[in-house]
């Protein structure tokens, strides 16, 4: 699968996910592009997933137009040592190829 990560991820995070075709938003020269134009782009370019620490995204677009997988990691910090906990979990979803269109939460709430 064609994975982004956004661009307030730690790049390393690629890492976990080795199996995958896996770009940063950095490497594909799509920083400060906005959350909306990002969608447009991840479907033009064949993405099927974007993973994001950005909560807020679930709220600020309609899914409905778009036909990404978007998972939302919620640690209490973006850092890798923070990350890479919730990289097995997103593995498991996407080796069901199952995968829901919108945003799908993967880790536990802030407290």
């Amino acid at each position: 699968m064609k994975l982004l990560l956004d661009e307030n991820l730690p790049k390393r995070l690629k890492l976990d996910f080795a199996e995958h075709e896996v770009y940063t938003v950095r490497d594909k020269g799509w920083n400060g592009v906005k959350n909306g134009k990002l969608l447009k782009l991840l479907i033009e370019h064949s993405f099927d997933v974007l993973i994001i620490f950005d909560k807020n995204l679930q709220y600020q677009q309609s899914f409905d137009k778009y036909t990404i997988t978007v998972f939302v990691l919620t640690a209490p910090i973006n850092t890798y040592a923070e990350l890479t906990k919730l990289s097995k979990e997103v593995i498991s979803h996407l080796q069901t190829g199952e995968l829901i269109k919108g945003p799908a939460i993967i880790g536990r709430k802030r407290l």
